[in-house]
């Protein structure tokens, strides 16, 4: 790394290290990426200390604009609320109307759970951060259960009107595979664990 310059004024949005690499190659063009836990920035070598201290720094702020849009959103309980009926009206025809919806500590061995005689569900924590197809894949399923018990022939056709969920089911297996969760039947998002489940006496 003998070609990499430690930039003395900026760091990265995690505190990272930049580092700045002058190319004779290039001409106008600047790039940045991730390299071993710092930043690297590349700029051509004919820049101005001026140019490279500006140039550095506008990148950092387009790397931590680019990586803010793509991180998942977190909701709070209220948007998850809002979610369900957003997710009822799309693809059960608005018939699911739960009385609450909120996110749970207490869910470690499964992603969702819902009690229909009180209409709540909750879902766990660790859906959190998770793509937002997955998040509405979970909640698709636990909307189901509150018009549908168990997982048979209506609960499937039920849960084939989102059509990413699929693509959810690879995504939830393999984060079970690699926290070595148990993994559920062949459609079951919310396989039961040995963990409490806050009164819930549903399915799912």
């Amino acid at each position: 790394m003998s070609d990499l310059v430690l930039h003395q004024t900026l760091s990265g949005p995690r505190g990272e290290r930049v580092l700045v690499r002058r190319s004779s190659r290039r001409r106008r063009t600047v790039s940045i990426t991730r390299r071993e836990g710092d930043l690297v920035v590349a700029i051509p070598a004919s820049f101005s200390a001026k140019e490279e201290r500006e140039w550095a720094r506008k990148m950092v702020d387009q790397l931590v604009a680019k990586e803010s849009r793509q991180r998942p959103t977190r909701r709070s309980d209220s948007q998850l609320m809002a979610l369900a009926r957003e997710v009822s009206e799309a693809y059960l025809g608005g018939r699911a109307h739960p009385s609450s919806v909120t996110w749970s500590t207490r869910q470690n061995h499964r992603w969702g759970s819902c009690t229909p005689v009180d209409g709540t569900i909750r879902l766990s924590h660790q859906l959190q951060g998770m793509p937002d197809y997955v998040v509405r894949a979970v909640m698709m399923h636990e909307l189901i259960h509150l018009l549908v018990p168990g997982h048979g022939r209506e609960f499937k056709a039920l849960m084939a009107n989102y059509p990413q969920a699929e693509k959810a089911k690879g995504f939830l297996d393999g984060v079970s595979w690699a926290k070595d969760m148990p993994l559920g039947d062949e459609d079951d998002i919310d396989e039961p664990g040995d963990d409490e489940d806050e009164g819930s006496s549903g399915e799912g």
